[in-house]
């Protein structure tokens, strides 16, 4: 449809395109919208659902034009399991995997017992401002401890790469507890840090009002594995016995990951990605994505997502944030960490995301599972170490090419909240990175006018753009040689957003229900 048409004429020309009038139709609404910029004009693209007073399946079928498509409506899970548990499930982190986890249990009856580090969203908060402005780190509550886990202060993405009908309930789930309700049908839904933390809360609200239990600022310190059977963990609150734990600890818990190899779990060191924030100021960005119509109310706030290869390497824009600002992301003491973060209106100056370039177990500096947290730490305490109080190294990509330290800014003001110091990341950043942002972002300014532009800020590190470790586990979902275990989520290496980690920690939750039967 053309770049001014509204909903209403979208739903019209659909059902004109069906060929059924409105006595046939219970309800219409918006699937999906999305944009088309491959014409001299940008078109909009509409999904419309359509409830028919009739057999939708047979219509469909009978149309045969891959335009329509029947389909079917995702349900909650039902439990099937027959085994007795002794006592509830236990969960080891509220972020979206053990949030969705706890939340499918206790929406069946099961009860969840979780167990959380961090603190509630509220006071989280108050420890994360005062980091921002004091440079005084809570390493137990920051960006990525607490209530909702890393994911509560970011863009709020929910694009995901996974083809999953769980992914609706996921998106039911956040607009019934305040998501805005353009996250259902944007092509790329977000939610923004500001509307995620009240949803989060809201879903936790929910957990415990079904009977289900969460315990702030209580870490689980070990874990009681004998014999190759989960028996309990030992928490800062004592012993908890369990049968089943959803491990949903996100990518940062590396005291847990260590914990875990002490007693023998098998796991795995796994490839990530390392590398920069690259900010731009927003309007610079939109107007390379929309041209003559950057500045139009019809269009979103210009986002992008670029990739490129590097032989044998890859290189990718991650975790981009319109309007947002790149954000002070340590969890622990003598170590620079940078993310995104976005609002939901996007209303920022500038424009953010990670420049990475993919990591392999050979380049760590230490061999076993561990040796890619080694490397992050190598990285964050370099980061560190170029400044004082959690200053961020900044260079202009200009400067980065030709490998001079920056000495003023151009048009593009940092947003890292905790200030900065001109460095040469060249000297920071292991060669292979280096080299390898400076031909990526060459190449992804060939893409988009300006991308490459020299006053275009670095911001280091950005080091925890997924888990360095996968806990490798069987198709019951439970560690390979710790029955009892489920690794869930990003920190288990089974997902990479907040998307694909809801839909994993309801998928750990549904492999419970499975076994066992809701608790009494």
């Amino acid at each position: 449809m053309p770049l001014g048409a509204s909903q209403e004429e979208a739903v019209k020309e659909a059902m004109k395109q069906l060929g059924v009038g409105r006595n046939s139709i219970a309800e219409t609404h918006v699937h999906k919208l999305s944009f088309d910029f491959r014409h001299s004009e940008p078109k909009k693209v509409f999904s419309i659902e359509l409830r028919l007073n009739a057999d939708e399946a047979a219509l469909a079928e009978r149309m045969q034009t891959p335009r329509v498509k029947y389909r079917a409506e995702a349900e909650l899970p039902v439990p099937s399991g027959k085994e007795k548990l002794a006592g509830p499930p236990v969960i080891v982190g509220l972020g979206p995997a053990g949030l969705f986890a706890a939340f499918v249990l206790a929406a069946n009856g099961y009860r969840p017992l979780v167990f959380e580090r961090g603190k509630p969203i509220s006071e989280r908060d108050e420890d994360v401002r005062r980091f921002f402005t004091s440079g005084m780190l809570d390493a137990e509550s920051n960006i990525q401890f607490g209530e909702g886990g890393a994911g509560a202060y970011s863009d709020g993405k929910l694009v995901t790469r996974i083809n999953d009908s769980r992914c609706e309930l996921v998106l039911r789930t956040l607009i019934e507890h305040g998501a805005p309700q353009d996250a259902m049908w944007r092509a790329k839904p977000h939610i923004g840090t500001d509307l995620l933390k009240k949803v989060v809360s809201s879903i936790r609200q929910s957990i415990e009002a079904e009977g289900g239990a969460v315990r702030f600022g209580c870490a689980v310190t070990d874990f009681d594995i004998r014999d190759g059977v989960l028996h309990g963990l030992h928490t800062a609150d004592g012993y908890q016995p369990c049968e089943t734990a959803v491990l949903a600890i996100g990518h940062s818990a590396r005291d847990s990951i260590y914990r875990l190899i002490n007693r023998g779990v098998y796991i795995e060191p796994k490839a990530f990605s390392a590398g920069v924030r690259i900010e731009h100021l927003q309007a610079d960005i939109d107007r390379a994505l929309y041209g003559r119509y950057a500045g139009s109310k019809e269009l979103p706030v210009g986002e992008y997502a670029l990739s490129t290869h590097l032989g044998d390497r890859g290189c990718y824009s991650f975790c981009m944030c319109p309007g947002g600002t790149v954000i002070a992301a340590a969890s622990e003491e003598g170590g620079v960490v940078t993310n995104g973060m976005s609002r939901h209106a996007r209303d920022g100056r500038n424009a953010n995301s990670a420049i990475c370039v993919s990591v392999r177990p050979e380049d760590f500096p230490e061999s076993g599972a561990a040796g890619g947290i080694e490397f992050q730490r190598m990285l964050e305490r370099r980061a560190f170490a170029a400044g004082s109080a959690y200053e961020a190294p900044v260079q202009l990509f200009g400067d980065l090419k030709n490998g001079s330290v920056s000495k003023r800014l151009g048009r593009i003001e940092p947003s890292y909240p905790r200030g900065f110091i001109f460095a040469d990341l060249n000297e920071l950043l292991p060669q292979f990175i280096a080299d390898g942002l400076k031909r990526a972002v060459t190449e992804f300014g060939r893409r988009m006018r300006g991308f490459d532009s020299d006053d275009a800020v670095l911001t280091g590190i950005e080091t925890r753009t997924s888990s360095p470790v996968r806990i490798t586990r069987r198709d019951s979902f439970e560690s390979v040689n710790a029955a009892g275990l489920i690794p869930c989520g990003e920190g288990a290496g089974y997902a990479g957003g907040i998307m694909s980690a809801a839909v994993d920690g309801i998928k750990a939750a549904e492999k419970i229900m499975e076994r066992y039967a809701p608790l009494d």
